[in-house]
């Protein structure tokens, strides 16, 4: 029976913890805000993931969007339907060519009207910086005049304008000067410190209305226990992610509303292909049978998410009636056999009849990752193999730039505007930005390329359900867990809103007694 060692690491040293707090707490707290003049309120977030920049076209937090500096032309509502944004309506006939209005009267912080040339300007940008926009967009041509920009892709692209919505396609001022971006949005970017926080200030001009708060502060410190901390030490006003376990207290305090529903999130351990290992498919599912999804969700995440059987959440259109995935040591076994592996007093040796020892990466803004990690590698000792835990620091850069891991712990969002399409083209072409564990299946592309050109939904959720098919006979990765979106704020903040998608935090209605 697993006893559980992980629960370790929610016992850092109260020095440890106390250091941390501190050093990512604002310079000042914003909770006094409540007793401030109306003028100048203003409130502070503590989020879990870093940021080095906050430049939305490059930034993989997402963090000019999420802080209400950028805005993109469409964006995604509550039931994951695309509204208009800085795009005031959009139409194709063909899926090939497009043509978007740009909504009048708009202006960038730095006081430049947005027009279509500037809209223009800022995707081709987008494209230039980071190959993973150019990938998902398929742009072939752009034209701009007035506030008409019509927008041609390399083939018929039917989901072209959901990719729109993504935060990376964020429109910002090109021709500005500034150090920091120059967007639309509610909030303009006063200061940043990468990986610290960013100051924001209200944007007086903003073309969608009254702003409530005066400033506000988005703060970054990827330790809970840290985070923890500094909301009970009233030093932010809304916690992102707090630790599980001390959500008991959290609801208990009457001065504290705590929001917990279902993301659109997905845990996952990823396959490095290149491991010799890994290649198998067998072996794949060997691993999978090692992972106690009821441990992770009931366990490790006290009820707090369910266990996934695959890449999205059950009740969408495109996931199968998985046969359901159960944590198995003989059943690990007998794959490892079929693999051609040996097992010898339930010991499992490669066919060089060497045990197995691989490298499994995670990180510590979701802290529940590195607690998967440790029951995964008690698990795989059972059977002789040997996993060695290491954590990096910023997940998606280390994926992208090192070869030196076997496995990996990771969370992505899977279905941010409710199709299947965004993450099956970000996790298994060849392109993807998400593929990371370099996995290429050439049927398996050749169904996501004709989903791409499909403009029937009902053909689409057919094509994507044949394709999250064969992800699961594959095993292509193991999906953990699909994790509740967690925040934790004081009572006198009104109007938040915790989002399924997780784009839009700091937003023109936010506001403070």
């Amino acid at each position: 029976m697993f006893k559980r060692p992980y629960l370790k690491l929610f016992i850092p040293t109260v020095i440890a913890v106390m250091v941390a707090a501190c050093s990512s707490s604002p310079s000042g707290s914003l909770s006094s805000s409540a007793a401030n003049a109306p003028q100048d309120k203003s409130v502070t977030l503590l989020f879990n993931v870093q940021s080095s920049s906050i430049d939305p076209h490059t930034d993989v937090n997402y963090t000019a969007v999420r802080a209400g500096v950028g805005e993109t032309l469409i964006k995604v509502n509550k039931d994951l339907k695309l509204e208009a944004w800085l795009a005031k309506k959009w139409n194709s006939k063909d899926g090939q060519h497009w043509t978007f209005n740009i909504r009048p009267g708009v202006k960038f912080h730095s006081g430049k009207p947005v027009d279509a040339v500037a809209v223009k300007a800022s995707l081709e940008r987008a494209q230039k910086l980071n190959p993973s926009v150019k990938n998902a967009l398929h742009i072939r041509d752009i034209q701009a005049n007035g506030q008409i920009l019509k927008v041609t892709t390399d083939r018929p692209f039917p989901e072209f304008a959901s990719e729109l919505v993504h935060p990376n396609t964020a429109v910002i001022d090109t021709s500005s000067t500034d150090a920091l971006p120059s967007g639309t949005g509610p909030f303009k970017a006063a200061s940043f410190r990468a990986g610290s926080e960013l100051n924001l200030e209200r944007n007086d001009q903003y073309w969608n209305g009254e702003v409530k708060l005066k400033q506000a502060k988005f703060v970054f410190n990827e330790d809970a226990n840290a985070r923890q901390l500094a909301f009970q030490a009233k030093d932010v006003d809304i916690v992102y992610r707090p630790p599980i376990e001390s959500l008991d207290l959290l609801k208990a305090d009457s001065t504290v509303k705590v929001d917990s529903l279902p993301s659109l999130r997905t845990h996952q351990l990823i396959y490095n292909m290149n491991n010799i290992n890994l290649k198998k498919a067998a072996v794949r599912k060997a691993f999978d049978h090692l992972i106690n999804r009821d441990e992770i969700a009931n366990g490790i995440m006290s009820g707090q998410g369910t266990p996934a059987q695959g890449p999205f959440l059950s009740d969408f259109p495109f996931s199968p009636a998985y046969a359901m995935k159960k944590f198995d040591l003989s059943a690990a076994r007998d794959s490892f056999k079929q693999a051609g592996y040996s097992v010898q007093d339930g010991k499992v040796k490669a066919p060089d009849g060497q045990a197995l020892h691989l490298t499994l990466l995670t990180y510590q803004s979701r802290a529940e990752l590195p607690l998967i990690s440790q029951l995964i590698q008690a698990n795989a000792k059972e059977l002789g193999i040997t996993i060695d835990i290491r954590q990096v620091d910023n997940i998606d850069e280390y994926l992208a730039a090192h070869q030196d891991w076997d496995l990996a712990t990771y969370s992505s969002i899977t279905a941010p505007r409710g199709d299947a399409s965004y993450y099956l083209n970000a996790a298994y072409m060849p392109e993807g930005a998400l593929n990371y564990g370099h996995v290429h299946v050439p049927e398996l592309e050749a169904i996501i390329t004709k989903l791409n050109t499909t403009v029937n939904e009902e053909q689409r959720s057919k094509l994507a359900l044949k394709a999250v098919s064969m992800i699961d006979q594959e095993t292509l990765q193991s999906f953990l867990v699909h994790p509740n979106n967690v925040v934790a704020y004081r009572n006198y903040v009104h109007n938040w809103v915790t989002s399924q998608s997780e784009y839009y935090l700091l937003t023109q209605d936010l506001d403070v007694d």
